[in-house]
């Protein structure tokens, strides 16, 4: 068999291009600390990195969501802890401002303050994050959402609640709409309301009542009337719902102060001496924003006292005051509750995100990280082969007739 020299140095060159190829690879991934450098490298284990890469990169984003809606929500649980603290400020001077013994001065003095709490619940219901988006504005997070109008404090946010996903099947409200915190708070007793008539004269007092049979609930309007005569006090019940007709559900009840009032599922009792004349009304509650509560407290404590039964109206207005407050306290403390199990939640989602990314921080090492000690080896290896090379073809290349002629 014949050998040509194009033979000899094609194949010589071509071995020691195959090493040198080798060698570079070798050094490429010591020096990147990467055992896949290409694709073709190792196909199914790029194919599983890049998969893996995917899922830690979404991991991480989802990462960020969370700590963006944490901090949303600190700040709106941080808010409305402040707005807890002023209801059960304003309830304290509430129930001080029924002091039998306190003059017209001193009401309005309350009133006073409760006007200057009624300002610091303003501002904190117009909370911000920080990035100029109010906390409780729903959607509308660039619009303010509570102003005071001619026509009492208005709300110009919306009902939304702005979603973000905290995980891959799973998404959290980061927001709360402020009407649900602030406005949509059920008066009276959450069932029905009782309100003496502003013309009453006596001293007769309304509790908020209770519910005693749902099934027996009707939703209307009824009005207690109290007729004195001959030292004897009695009482009917008419439905006013039924007008122009009204329905009179009872006549000439003898009245007891204190003793229950019941008709229609409903129960109230009345304290007092009501004079000839006077009147309560029963309706249906009705959402009260916890900024009229506290106006009316105002205009209710700002409103001279004459008479006996002009402190009974205040007595009615006060309680009826803090009754409303405690369903805004309760409601406040409800949205409270809420926003410390989505607080849980994320720490628990957090928790379970770390670990995930360690997982997929493991297995992209096992995957594509070099393994240094068998990588050095295999580069003194491939040193050698190339020197070896190098050396063989000098020695076939110097291999001539010529040089024994």
């Amino acid at each position: 068999m014949r050998i040509s020299s194009n033979t000899l140095f094609d194949s010589n060159v071509a071995a020691m291009s195959q090493q040198q190829a080798r060698l570079l690879q070798t050094q490429q991934q010591i020096s990147t600390g990467r055992r896949i450098l290409t694709a073709s490298d190792d196909p199914v284990a790029a194919t599983r990195v890049l998969d893996i890469t995917q899922s830690d990169a979404m991991n991480t984003q989802y990462a960020a969501n969370r700590g963006a809606a944490r901090h949303t929500l600190s700040l709106a649980e941080s808010t409305l802890q402040s707005v807890t603290s002023l209801l059960q400020d304003v309830r304290t001077a509430t129930i001080s401002a029924g002091n039998g013994a306190f003059a017209n001065s001193d009401r309005q003095t309350i009133a006073a303050e409760l006007s200057g709490r009624l300002q610091e619940l303003t501002g904190l219901a117009n909370s911000t994050d920080g990035t100029g988006n109010y906390l409780f504005a729903g959607f509308q997070s660039k619009t303010q959402p509570f102003v005071d109008t001619s026509a009492g404090m208005g709300y110009f946010g919306d009902d939304g609640q702005r979603l973000v996903q905290v995980g891959a099947s799973r998404q959290m409200a980061s927001s709360n709409s402020g009407a649900d915190i602030f406005i949509r708070i059920k008066n009276g007793n959450g069932t029905f309301v009782t309100q003496a008539a502003t013309a009453n004269t006596g001293s007769g007092i309304a509790s908020p009542g209770n519910v005693i049979n749902p099934a027996l609930l009707t939703g209307h309007n009824y009005q207690v009337d109290f007729t004195v005569a001959a030292g004897v006090t009695t009482y009917s019940v008419t439905d006013n719902s039924t007008l122009p007709t009204p329905t009179v559900l009872s006549a000439g009840n003898a009245y007891v102060s204190g003793q229950a009032i019941s008709f229609d599922g409903m129960q109230l009792d009345i304290q007092g001496a009501p004079a000839d004349g006077d009147s309560f009304t029963v309706a249906p509650s009705a959402n009260e924003s916890i900024f009229k509560t506290i106006s009316d407290l105002i205009a209710a404590l700002n409103t001279p006292l004459a008479s006996g039964g002009g402190m009974a109206q205040l007595t009615g207005s006060l309680n009826r005051g803090l009754n409303n407050l405690d369903n805004a306290l309760d409601n406040v403390l409800a949205t409270r509750s809420s926003l410390g199990l989505r607080l849980n939640e994320i720490d628990a989602l957090q928790t379970a995100g770390d670990d995930l990314s360690l997982q997929f921080r493991q297995t992209l090492s096992e995957l594509q990280d070099v393994d240094y000690n068998k990588a050095l080896s295999d580069l003194t290896q491939q040193q050698m082969y190339l020197q070896a090379a190098q050396q063989t073809f000098a020695k076939v290349s110097g291999l001539s007739l010529f040089d024994y002629l």
